[in-house]
């Protein structure tokens, strides 16, 4: 179609460019993520949080670009949640990150979900190390967490104190293993014995190091649930350290009580509200009020049902439970009435059916 040949290697030429200009943009970190450039931490922890639910293989089995779009995103957060790569990324793209430092089998969805299992497959080899390399112990600790931070979600900053391997002058025995070896006794005799071998590694010292962890605490969180914080326990000395769990553990609160995703309240009304009715506001927990009328007789023990007002649902924030609310009503606290007052009540009440004063076993029911 071209016959000038100077116009086909400039055509040529054009389309080498713009396929080079694609491979050293790689991959938009930022689309994948759904967040913009000036996006904070927080704001990225938490869209990488959502995608990874929604993206992941065992919700989405029919879906043949599933597992490619989950990897995107763990490498997206693996790049954006590191300071120093988001700002090589920022500068060269995804090809200027070196591959020793991205790509080289890490585990970010380990490390950013915790301990919640079906997230371990697509890590890269992590399984493969445990079995090889030892580990030191894991540390378990209680987080106590209000019942505002498990309804609205909040970031908690942790100071973490441990003990590390650091380098030291001299060497030591390390890797110490039993090894089958061949000894020649004389001319065509030989003996198989077990005996231990060490390599020579160099020599480690103890220091104690201070590090200020971010713990997400996500909306509906129970209790019993972890984080966990990779390599953060127990040292080794020949091999890993051990990882940092930390066991959600909700404070007492003075107004609300958790069931699950249910929250339970009372309230207590006078007498004269109890027998006109009466209407009134709850703070809730995030600060939002939620409205209480009756204008029927509430009776001690009454409850109301406010669906929706609930704690969030883990795995979906957008479904609440339910509020339950008590009555509790509170009588006059003189010794008694007049005989004017006894009589309006029971001009007031004449004609109304009331129960005969009986005995009965209340713990059984009857």
């Amino acid at each position: 179609m071209w016959t000038n040949p100077s116009t086909q290697i400039f055509i040529y030429l054009t389309f080498f460019l713009i396929a080079i200009a694609f491979v050293i943009a790689g991959r938009d970190f930022y689309q994948i993520l759904g967040v913009s450039r000036s996006a904070n931490i927080n704001q990225i922890k938490k869209a990488y949080r959502k995608l990874a639910k929604e993206l992941h293989p065992d919700k989405n089995k029919d879906d043949p670009e599933t597992t490619r779009k989950f990897q995107d995103l763990g490498a997206a957060y693996e790049v954006l949640s590191d300071a120093e790569k988001r700002k090589t990324y920022d500068k060269y793209g995804e090809e200027g990150l070196k591959s020793d430092s991205f790509g080289g089998g890490s585990d970010p969805f380990s490390s950013f979900f915790g301990d919640f299992g079906f997230f371990g497959d697509f890590g890269g080899g992590r399984r493969n190390e445990e079995r090889e390399i030892p580990k030191g112990a894991d540390v378990i600790m209680d987080l106590f967490v209000s019942l505002e931070e498990l309804y609205s979600g909040n970031f908690v900053e942790l100071v973490r104190n441990k003990v590390v391997y650091r380098p030291a002058t001299g060497t030591r025995k390390c890797n110490c293993r039993q090894e089958m070896v061949t000894r020649q006794l004389g001319p065509g005799r030989f003996q198989m014995l077990q005996q231990q071998v060490c390599d020579e590694c160099p020599n480690v010292k103890l220091v104690n190091e201070e590090k200020v962890l971010e713990v997400e605490i996500e909306s509906g969180m129970q209790d019993g649930q972890e984080q966990r914080f990779i390599a953060e326990g127990e040292p080794h000395v020949d091999g890993e350290p051990g990882d940092l769990r930390l066991r959600i553990r909700t404070t007492p609160h003075s107004v609300f009580e958790r069931r699950g995703d249910d929250l339970y309240t009372n309230v207590t009304i006078s007498l004269i509200d109890a027998l006109v009715g009466f209407q009134m506001n709850i703070t809730h927990l995030d600060g939002h009020q939620v409205h209480i009328q009756r204008d029927k007789i509430t009776w001690p023990g009454a409850r109301m049902r406010k669906t929706g007002e609930g704690m969030p649902n883990y795995e979906n924030n957008n479904l609440h439970g339910i509020l339950y609310i008590t009555f509790d009503v509170e009588f006059p606290k003189g010794e008694k009435l007049t005989e004017e007052k006894r009589a309006m009540i029971r001009q007031i009440f004449e004609g109304e059916a009331t129960a005969k004063a009986h005995a009965y076993n209340g713990l059984r029911g009857y």
